[in-house]
């Protein structure tokens, strides 16, 4: 009583101590002692239970009176929402008492009285709740990190700050030579210990399609989507992963991180599908979150154009991944069930099959925490480069850095004076370029994003400022996070402790993404650069398998010249595709694979781990070699002339995944060899096929 008064205003409790008051301001006579010594003990009473009960505000009074801290404060409450309060739980009041004090009052300035609006009302204030809760630490945390991150780029401040740049360390592998084999060995032995993480969120509107990027044809003479190949690619693996432990059940998991925009279609396609032949338990599902769009350098959230009661959100970013398999349990269901890596890589980029188990086989030679795919890269070239940093404090990272700022970043320091410029040995930049897939060790990797941060990795903000004050933008920005910069987060958690590195692999074999329409696609080419269409990929997957039969099986494959389709020069002839089930190392490739010769005008599939033998194969026209499960296939002597297939100008009508690649496949005459029914077969020089046994 003496020591604090409790104030009910506009429906809401909050405590006011009077305790603060000094002695000096309590008149009484001095002979009091006693009174004033137990005045001084309620009143110290008061302030620790005044304390207690705004500690325990949810317990009291629930969350809505929690965020407030005097009466006066909650009669802010009741004026911001216009006499709506009653309209939202006691948890929304203490949301929106919360969003007042972090200056978000737009959000609820004239409000229309109850009555009106009010289910638009709710509506916004139940999607922020949502927001609030999908964020680590709600909406204070965002707008508070934007805030300073948005002040820091309103200064012009150099995220590098006290960095020194140096060449990483890391590995080196050239297809089929020695080390890339015993790479291989080391990774095939460790790849029944991973699971793989594909990072889907993207629809295909960059590339003139319509649908989302994993359901796009990865090329036209098998037809099958990106996701589809994934499949056969981690089947492939399980299968051998199967024969070398002896546990027939086991399954390699895959995790498909989607977006809003294309998580339903990801899913409906796996059901139609049937998963691909995956099985629907080894398959899960995350769908990344999106934040709230920032209006201006004080972090305002955007309210959506003609809409007043929706609030304008954005896609966090690919980064997203790390915290959502800590949210979702699979990170420490996979620590639990032994799985010893993770492999994170993109939807559209088909070469990347070839990476993992070499990769794999560094991760556990080189013991990494975190090991990214890079590529030989020029200097200057327009993509990021793995880095070391060494920071004034002793502190080191390697990670990727833009290759817009490494090029200043390296002038400013001594031993650099000339930038990124490539080496004269190499004839490539000494910072290699970054494809953006991961290889981490998952002990590691889980007990990471199970510290404080869940997974979050540092974010940035890159705000397109309409002046030189750096305050008003041209568009709403937001809090974004990178895949890539995991290494801040291990170094975090780990300091120098953390093993990060790289493995360099021929750009051929790995790397050749399918990200651009065809109109930027031929732009690109002109400068000199990949045109990274869906045409050139599905052009460097059938280089790349012709070249792979030439490096490592002897196959004399004649080139033909490159078309020009869409305003771009691609080499489609020879047509090879190896599929990824039917060779998983290069040395499974050079054992089933021996000698012969492919003509300029050939076209060539391959599909089926049993399809044991091919040897001596004379190739001038189409040929489909196929074996279904439990069927083994010896091809000898085969010799095939028809007349084959040929890519010609797409027509207008043709269905649009055709379209953007600029050409269509057309199919004259076909040699099939396809075996469904288990057993050993062989087939002769001249064709036939014939049972050998069980």
């Amino acid at each position: 009583l003496l020591g604090a008064s409790c104030v009910e205003a506009s429906g809401c409790f909050a405590w006011r101590s009077i305790a603060g008051l000094s002695m000096s301001t309590v008149r009484m006579p001095r002979s009091s002692a006693f009174v004033q010594t137990l005045l001084l003990v309620f009143s110290v009473a008061a302030t620790a239970f005044s304390g207690w009960a705004m500690n325990s505000r949810p317990r009291l009074v629930d969350a809505a009176v929690s965020a407030t801290s005097s009466a006066g404060e909650c009669t802010t409450l009741e004026v911001a929402l216009g006499g709506n309060a009653d309209l939202l739980t006691d948890k929304q009041q203490g949301l929106v008492a919360s969003l007042l004090q972090l200056k978000q009052d737009h959000l609820f300035t004239d409000w229309p009285k109850k009555g009106t609006d009010d289910e638009n009302k709710v509506s916004l204030v139940e999607q922020l709740e949502a927001l609030d809760a999908s964020y680590p630490g709600g909406l204070g945390a965002y707008i508070t990190k934007a805030r300073d991150l948005l002040a820091s780029a309103g200064a012009g401040d150099n995220p590098f700050e006290g960095y020194t740049p140096s060449v990483p360390s890391g590995e080196d592998l050239v297809f089929g030579d020695d080390e890339y084999v015993s790479m291989e060995k080391m990774g095939i032995e460790a790849a029944a210990r991973s699971a793989f993480v594909l990072v889907a969120g993207g629809l295909g509107e960059r590339l003139g399609y319509s649908g989302i990027k994993v359901a796009l044809p990865v090329d036209l003479l098998t037809e099958k989507r990106f996701l589809h190949m994934y499949a056969d690619w981690i089947l492939g693996l399980q299968s051998r992963c199967r024969k070398a432990t002896g546990k027939t059940s086991l399954e390699l998991p895959l995790v498909i991180m989607t977006s809003g925009d294309t998580d339903a279609p990801t899913r409906a396609l796996l059901e139609a599908e049937d998963y691909f032949g995956l099985s629907p338990s080894q398959v899960h599902v995350v769908m990344q979150d999106k934040v709230p769009a920032l209006s201006d350098a004080s972090a305002q959230l955007t309210v959506k154009k003609g809409d007043r009661w929706s609030l304008e959100t954005k896609p966090h970013g690919h980064g997203d991944v790390h915290h959502l398999l800590f949210r979702s349990g699979l990170a420490t269901e996979w620590k639990v069930n032994g799985v010893e890596w993770a492999f994170f890589f993109q939807d559209t980029n088909p070469l990347v099959t070839h990476a993992l188990v070499p990769m794999l086989g560094v991760s556990v030679d080189r013991r990494y925490d975190m090991n990214s795919l890079c590529v030989p890269r020029k200097a200057g070239e327009a993509a990021g480069a793995i880095t070391r940093l060494e920071h004034l404090d002793g502190h080191s990272l390697t990670i990727n850095v833009e290759y817009n700022q490494l090029d200043p970043l390296l002038r400013a320091t001594p031993g650099y004076e000339n930038g990124d410029v490539n080496d004269p040995e190499t004839d490539f930049s000494p910072f290699p370029g970054n494809v953006n897939n991961l290889l981490v060790y998952v002990p590691t990797y889980e007990r990471v994003v199970s510290g404080p941060d869940q997974g979050v990795v540092e974010e940035f903000v890159n705000p397109k400022y309409k002046d030189d004050t750096r305050t008003t933008f041209k568009k709403p920005t937001r809090l974004e996070c990178m895949m890539q910069d995991l290494p801040k987060l291990l170094a975090k958690e780990l300091g120098n402790a953390a093993n990060v590195g790289f493995t360099t692999m021929e750009r051929w074999l790995t790397f050749s993404p399918a990200k651009n329409d065809p109109e930027s696609g031929a732009a690109s080419s002109k400068k000199g650069s990949p045109p990274g269409t869906p045409g050139s990929a599905e052009a460097d997957v059938y280089r790349a398998h012709a070249k792979t039969l030439t490096e490592v099986c002897g196959v004399a494959v004649e080139a033909a010249e490159p078309q020009t389709f869409a305003g771009t020069p691609v080499a489609l002839m020879p047509a090879v595709v190896l599929g990824p089930d039917f060779a998983v190392t290069s040395s499974e490739l050079r054992r089933k694979i021996r000698g012969g010769r492919i003509s300029p005008r050939s076209t060539l599939v391959v599909e089926g781990e049993g399809v044991e033998l091919i040897e001596d194969l004379d190739l001038d026209g189409a040929l489909i070699i196929r074996a279904g499960p439990g069927a083994s296939v010896r091809v000898t002597g085969l010799k095939v002339q028809n007349k084959g297939w040929k890519f010609v100008e797409a027509s207008e009508d043709a269905p649009e995944e055709i379209r953007i690649r600029g050409f269509q496949l057309e199919k004259h005459e076909t040699k099939v060899i396809e075996v469904t029914d288990p057993g050993r077969w062989e087939v002769s020089p001249d064709g036939e096929l014939k049972r050998l046994g069980d």
